[in-house]
Formats: C-alpha cells, structure tokens, sequence
C-alpha cells in the first residue's frame, strides 16, 4: 500500500517547521520507502506498518499542537507486492504525447507544457 499524507499543526503559531520536520523525522526512521514532496510524505508498506507510521506522527504533533489537520491519501492494492514507489512510471504518450514523462523522482520535458495548453 501507498499513502500519501500531510498533517499540519494548528494553534501552534505561524512557524509549523518544525514540527513537520519531526514527522518527516518519524516516518525517514520507520524504515519503510518514503519521498517527501511540496504537498505529501509518500510512504509504502503494509497496511498496518504505514498506519502506526501515520499514527506515530499524528501523536506526536498533537504533544505540541492543541489541533491538528490530516489528510491522507491511500493507495491499496491487496496481494500486490511493495516496491511500486521505486518503479519508474510515465504517462502514456497515447492519452498527452506533449506531457512531460516522469521517471522515478526526474522529470524529463520534450516540450514546455503552458497551463492553457490542451492535449488532443
């Protein structure tokens, strides 16, 4: 399973950056396969490795946080194996030819996407 999450404390003032660092801290050290992003912290395993995962952030940042927000993301797939978020992926050229392919944590861009562009 991957999920993908984010917790943001709330009451605690307007300098939230270290207490995200400490989760980020927490899931680097459970072991398990993680990418941290702008938005989410990936994380994958099985399903109950990556909610004490989840929980053990969630428990720490309300030691310091009278409130906290969580929004997380899940991706399960029963008796698939781990190891996806390691894989390369791409969108198919079939669905965007003139999207940007991604390779594991690289983007590669043939041509330069502009945000009214439109894909046949």
């Amino acid at each position: 399973m991957i999920a993908a999450f984010s917790i943001t404390p709330l009451g605690t003032g307007e300098s939230v950056g270290e207490l995200v660092a400490e989760t980020v801290r927490i899931v680097r050290a459970s072991g398990l396969p993680n990418e941290t992003n702008a938005m989410f912290t990936n994380i994958e395993g099985e399903w109950d490795e990556v909610m004490a995962v989840i929980k053990e952030c969630v428990d720490t940042m309300a030691e310091a946080a009278p409130r906290i927000s969580v929004v997380v993301k899940l991706d399960h797939r029963p008796g698939e194996p781990c190891g996806r978020m390691s894989q390369n992926w791409s969108l198919s050229s079939t669905c965007c030819p003139r999207a940007p392919l991604v390779l594991g944590n690289r983007r590669r861009l043939g041509s330069r996407i502009s945000a009214n562009s439109r894909c046949p």
